[in-house]
């Protein structure tokens, strides 16, 4: 498994009810920056409000600080999509909400392997859900893989965007030559499913009405995510410096 795209998955939506939707909504603009929260620097980059003008913004364990947004259908069926895909004893390890404003054409998402941003251990499998929460389209930013790039042995070098990790969590790769990428255009509602070594990323959003959001969900193993935090990783961009300088490190 590489990538794989499921539309609409049966009759029900796996988008969240209007009345989970308006208690995130709700939830984003109460959050304020002086709020002493664990993700809370993270969590503050989904609101609204025009004082925030980054161009991508991510909310880590989105579900861990909404409990409105745990246990939904989105979640229960991607367990099971999971499984199938990758076998038995696959388990929550954390989810994202992702947004690109409008007209934020420097809202790039620089191309990268998943498993170079985590601590690599014995049982690498991986299912990444994406779940667009708006048509997702090569305008406004939607994702694109370079098939194949799983298969390669060993992860590309990826280095911190801006040159320190201490200062942008944000790392990236380089596509070479012999790459070719593929632009995934999804509806709103759809998935698309991805390995953890594939390279993806996605582009910039010139329109000048639609929001690319996104719901991340990512399934691994249960030994792997034990030793994640037994290690002191959980995702997050206040992980300590020293756990985030050993992730993407393979043995050779």
């Amino acid at each position: 498994m590489e990538f794989v795209c499921f539309h609409d998955l049966s009759h029900t939506p796996f988008l969240p009810s209007s009345s989970q939707a308006a208690r995130a909504r709700a939830r984003a603009r109460w959050t304020c920056p002086q709020m002493e929260l664990p993700h809370a620097k993270a969590t503050n980059m989904l609101s609204l409000s025009p004082k925030w003008s980054f161009s991508n913004r991510m909310a880590t364990f989105t579900s861990r600080y909404n409990s409105a947004l745990r246990d939904n259908v989105y979640e229960k069926r991607a367990a099971s999509i999971a499984e199938q895909l990758c076998g038995q004893e696959m388990v929550f390890d954390y989810d994202q909400l992702l947004a690109k404003p409008p007209n934020r054409t420097d809202g790039i998402f620089s191309w990268h392997q998943d498993l170079a941003y985590w601590p690599i251990t014995k049982d690498t499998r991986t299912a990444s859900f994406w779940l667009a929460i708006d048509n997702s389209r090569i305008e406004n930013g939607c994702l694109n893989f370079v098939p194949g790039s799983h298969l390669e042995p060993s992860l590309r070098y990826h280095g911190p965007l801006h040159g320190d990790r201490d200062k942008s969590h944000t790392l990236a790769t380089v596509l070479l030559e012999k790459d070719v990428f593929k632009a995934v255009e999804i509806d709103r509602g759809d998935v698309t499913v991805h390995h953890e070594r594939i390279i993806h990323g996605s582009g910039r959003n010139f329109s000048s009405t639609d929001w690319r959001r996104a719901w991340v969900i990512a399934f691994r193993s249960q030994e792997t995510v034990e030793q994640e935090r037994q290690l002191g990783f959980t995702h997050s961009h206040n992980d300590a410096l020293d756990v985030l300088n050993q992730v993407g490190k393979e043995k050779c």
